[in-house]
This record gives C-alpha cells, sequence and structure tokens, in this order.
C-alpha cells in the first residue's frame, strides 16, 4: 500500500507545495534527449511532476503509480491530457515498447524486500523495448542521509492557498540498517487536524544494485552523480539486455 503521504486526499493535494522547486527533474530530462527516446514511462510518478515536464517536451509519456491520491493530483495538472496515466504498479504494464523507464526520488528505495525489487525491475523489463533503458537514482548508504533527518527537528510551515497554514515534522522513527523508517506529521492549524505518514526506505549499495539488475536482465550502461546532490546518490542508466 502506498505511504499516506501519497494516497491520502489531503496530504496528496499539498505534496508539490512542500515538495518545492524539482531541480532534480532536469537532468531526466536531458538523459531523454541523450538516449533519444520517444515514448518514456515514469514510474511511481506520484503527481506527475516529471511526467508533465516530459510531455511538454515533446516525449509521450505514461505514467504509473499505485496511488490514486496523488494521481487525481496529476491528472489535474495535465489539463491537455498528454500523458497516460495508469493506476496501479507495474507488475500490471502492458507491453508498452517503452524506450526508456524511469524512477526518480525515492521511488526505487521503496521496493523493501529483494523479491519485491525483483519483481519491479522484471516488470520495467517486459513494459521496454528491447534495448530500452532504465533510468533511476538511489541514495547512497555511505552517505547516511538519515543523519539530516534525524537533526532537522524544526517544523516547517506554509500557506496552502485554500487550506490555510500547515506546520510539517519530520522524524526518524527506526534504523535498522538496510531499512531506515521515518515519520511525516502535518497539522493543519485551521482545524487543528493532525495526519501522520509513516515510511521505509532501504538503502542498497552500488554492487547490490548492479548485482540486481544483471540478474533481471539488464546492462549497466553508466552510474553517474545526481547533478544537484553530489556525492549523496547514484543515478544509474542501464540497458534492458535480453
Amino acid at each position: 500500500m502506498p505511504d499516506a503521504i501519497f494516497a491520502h486526499p489531503l496530504l496528496a493535494g499539498i505534496y508539490d507545495a512542500f515538495d518545492g522547486d524539482r531541480d532534480d527533474l532536469a537532468a531526466y530530462l536531458a538523459i531523454a534527449g541523450e538516449l533519444t527516446a520517444n515514448l518514456v514511462l515514469d514510474i511511481g510518478c506520484g503527481t506527475g511532476s516529471l511526467a508533465i515536464l516530459l510531455a511538454g517536451s515533446g516525449y509521450n509519456v505514461v505514467g504509473v503509480d499505485p496511488a490514486e491520491a496523488s494521481l487525481k493530483v496529476a491528472k489535474l495538472k495535465d489539463q491537455a491530457g498528454r500523458v497516460r496515466w495508469i493506476h496501479g504498479d507495474v507488475t500490471a504494464l502492458p507491453a508498452l515498447d517503452a524506450d526508456l523507464a524511469t524512477m526518480t526520488g525515492n521511488v526505487a528505495q521503496v521496493f523493501l524486500t529483494d523479491d519485491d525489487w525483483a519483481q519491479t525491475l522484471q516488470g520495467i523489463h517486459a513494459a521496454l523495448r528491447p534495448n530500452g533503458y532504465l533510468v533511476f537514482e538511489t541514495r547512497r548508504p555511505e552517505h547516511r542521509a538519515w543523519r539530516e533527518w534525524a537533526a532537522d527537528v524544526d517544523p516547517v510551515s506554509l500557506e496552502i492557498p485554500g487550506i490555510g497554514l500547515v506546520e510539517r515534522r519530520l522524524e526518524v522513527t527506526d534504523i535498522s540498517l538496510p531499512f531506515v523508517s521515518f515519520r511525516y506529521a502535518y497539522r493543519f492549524l485551521a482545524g487543528g487536524e493532525v495526519i501522520t505518514s509513516d515510511s521505509t526506505l532501504r538503502f542498497r549499495g552500488r554492487d547490490e544494485v548492479e548485482s540486481s539488475l544483471a540478474a533481471n536482465g539488464y546492462r549497466v550502461l553508466d552510474v553517474r552523480e545526481a547533478p544537484d546532490r553530489p556525492g549523496r546518490e547514484f543515478v544509474f542508466i542501464a540497458e534492458r539486455s535480453t
């Protein structure tokens, strides 16, 4: 089940406001051009930021996400209807013959078990054309991002149009490597309502990711730094090899 931050209608509706400017997406737009993609599959598309950016740049785009509330937000932003939105996960996708599949943000880390990760890679493999590409990012375990999260004790408050002032707090709730769990608590000051969202991410090292890709029919072409977060993340560029 998707985390409440994506699946709760109220939280999905304010997600973009707290997410801020998505400077990280420029790198994915550039990679799509570098790989001369036409049809792009955006996995875990959420509220559609990358999918809509790609569609606005002339790409044919399919966005897939298991959180219906987030997809509703995405569809409202896609007034021109340029993106094909699919509610579900990659294991149930049709054979799209996509040129490129992407996973941005923490999407690649929400698959906690080896089986879930392998099934996801296999579902993407089936949706790609022969020699199609998979591009995704994952946080480097050695950077230990959770230490920064644990130190981030000050709440963030935003005035949301139509909703009012909303306060968000972040708490790291468990560190049992390779798993890190955390909780966002949103307080809607107008009515005093508090909604929490619990999440867990799995931190995989570079060798583990590369081995899993090879085991599921991919060839790693390149491993890059995230341009906006040097030293913090790997960006994998892989090709469907079988």
